[in-house]
């Protein structure tokens, strides 16, 4: 269980979960004895909200998310296909995606416990999250739309020279917006309380990871993929 102090009194707020395989009528008042065993250091102890979910709505939310996931990449990527008539554009742009994903999921997981201030992963890391796909997809595709518009300019030149000519010259405008973004984030995570801190510290290693990508990842994708078709 987490304690967190709710004012300087001895009152404080208990997040407690338990997984528990038995549905039976009686798991109410087990879940009462342990939580009594557990807590009962704390002194007295009220039980303000209790939830139970069903294996059977369990497994119906885990499958429902894996088809969110898997409608909302496929949306993206036509998208992005779409857009630059490149379907190495798209592939590159997700795999960018992922990486930024799994990198804020990995801190959080590596972190926790070890910081001040709640990493759990619940609802607003959830929003967090969505946020931090939602810039690097903007971010990959300001990147992608300087590359074409080279392309488009220097037909003749190297591909890798002019998506390089393309990056240096988009490189000012994305390190000033996320520096820009960056600070703002730090300062609401500085004033804003601890009830955002956890959102407000995924959302500023998302912008730092989602730039990264942008330039290094994704870009990078789309090369070697273009490279392979060329060679067939």
């Amino acid at each position: 269980p987490g304690v967190k102090m709710v004012d300087n009194t001895s009152t404080a707020l208990i997040t407690t979960k338990y997984k528990i395989e038995d549905p039976s009528s009686e798991i109410d008042s087990l879940v009462e004895e342990k939580l009594k065993a557990g807590l009962g250091v704390y002194g007295d102890f009220e039980t303000i909200e209790s939830k139970m979910i069903a294996p059977t709505i369990s497994k119906d939310l885990k499958t429902n998310s894996f088809y969110a996931i898997g409608f909302s990449l496929l949306v993206i990527f036509l998208y992005i296909l779409f857009r630059f008539r490149k379907w190495q554009y798209g592939l590159g742009a997700l795999v960018a995606m992922a990486h930024d994903v799994v990198i804020v999921l990995s801190i959080f997981s590596i972190f926790h416990g070890w910081i001040g201030f709640s990493m759990e992963i619940d609802q607003a890391f959830i929003a967090a999250i969505l946020t931090v796909v939602g810039y690097s997809i903007n971010d990959t595709v300001v990147v992608f739309d300087r590359i074409r518009e080279y392309l488009g300019l220097y037909p003749k030149k190297d591909n890798k020279e002019v998506i390089n000519m393309a990056l240096n010259s988009t490189l000012g405008r994305t390190v000033n917006t996320s520096v820009s973004t960056f600070i703002v984030l730090f300062v609401i995570f500085l004033f804003g309380g601890s009830a955002i801190q956890g959102f407000v510290f995924a959302l500023m290693v998302g912008v730092v990871v989602g730039t990264y990508s942008s330039l290094f990842i994704a870009t990078p994708m789309v090369i070697d993929l273009t490279k392979k078709v060329e060679k067939k």
